[in-house]
């Protein structure tokens, strides 16, 4: 995957939020107040055509993808996220090493942590611990760790059968 793209209500504080609590890179502004000409924006984008993207930068996540945050302004404009349980709604994992440190720096920067980690105990996720938390705009967001894989990358790997994306085993002279 090259990029997810998201919007936010601030995007200066989306990218202090994602450079702070998770170590993200702001590489560059993509453009600020686009505002497309005639039909340009429902045509390209299916938004509002007096929809205008106040600002859009990209942010590099360690060994993973890029996100691009947008901050819209548009008549329409829902203010609302989703929850996983709607239509569209969504969440960002980011691969931790160790789970109970990144807990304890989520909860030393006050963010708000959503239960406490679970850990599977069957089937091809054994291995595999998960929790969510809060963006401050509240954006849906989880942390994952399996430091000694999970059932399902462990088998593949024996059998020779693609195993998931896990940024500790990516090429970097790849990237």
């Amino acid at each position: 995957m090259e990029h997810i793209g998201f919007t936010v209500p601030d995007i200066d504080e989306a990218c202090d939020f994602f450079e702070k609590i998770l170590g993200a890179e702001v590489l560059y502004t993509a453009a600020k107040d686009f505002a497309g000409e005639g039909g340009w924006m429902s045509k390209h984008l299916r938004v509002d055509d007096t929809c205008v993207i106040k600002e859009f930068r990209y942010v590099r996540c360690g060994n993973g993808t890029n996100l691009e945050i947008f901050q819209y302004e548009a008549p329409d404009q829902a203010k609302t996220p989703p929850k996983n349980s709607d239509i569209g709604g969504h969440h960002l994992a980011f691969y931790v090493d160790d789970m109970d440190a990144a807990i304890k720096f989520l909860h030393d920067n006050d963010v708000d942590v959503l239960g406490e980690p679970t850990a599977y105990t069957d089937g091809p996720n054994i291995g595999l611990t998960w929790c969510y938390f809060m963006a401050p705009w509240g954006m849906q967001l989880e942390i994952v760790s399996a430091p000694n894989g999970t059932v399902y990358d462990n088998e593949a790997k024996a059998d020779g059968r693609t195993r998931l994306f896990h940024p500790a085993f990516v090429d970097e002279t790849k990237i």
